[in-house]
């Protein structure tokens, strides 16, 4: 039987982990999200730049860090918050379990508790060699 995370309030969303499917609550995430019916925000592929031109962080952890300034930037210009994020999908160059916990534990203190799904992706190579994670978002707009 499918269990659902109960809200203590009215969620836009509802998170889901089928007993029959791996607890990845343990992890941080739901194995399902259903967004009520509104406008959705299909964010592009978030990497670690800024507009200050300061050079990019070489860790998985720093570039990581950096992009969470990027989605919260745009969770703020949506007027939306961690609540309303419905699936976040990691792209790590090189991927192994350490730089994808590496990677996913800067995103997890973004998320404050909430779950949204969450698929992460060991992948040859980005945009550019410096370039060691990037970030995908579907936020639900309030």
């Amino acid at each position: 039987m499918p269990t659902a995370t109960t809200p203590t309030e009215y969620s836009p969303i509802t998170r889901r982990n089928p007993s029959t499917m791996w607890d990845s609550t343990a992890n941080g995430h739901s194995q399902i999200s259903i967004a009520d019916a509104g406008r959705m925000a299909y964010l592009s592929g978030q990497i670690a730049t800024v507009d200050d031109g300061s050079p990019l962080p070489a860790s998985v952890r720093g570039q990581a860090e950096r992009i969470r300034i990027n989605l919260k930037a745009a969770l703020d210009d949506l007027g939306a918050s961690v609540r309303d994020i419905v699936m976040l999908r990691l792209y790590v160059v090189n991927g192994t379990t350490d730089r994808f916990l590496e990677a996913y534990s800067a995103i997890r203190e973004m998320l404050d508790g909430e779950m949204p799904s969450v698929t992460v992706l060991g992948v040859q190579s980005l945009f550019t060699p410096a370039l060691q994670v990037e970030i995908e978002m579907t936020v639900r707009v309030p």
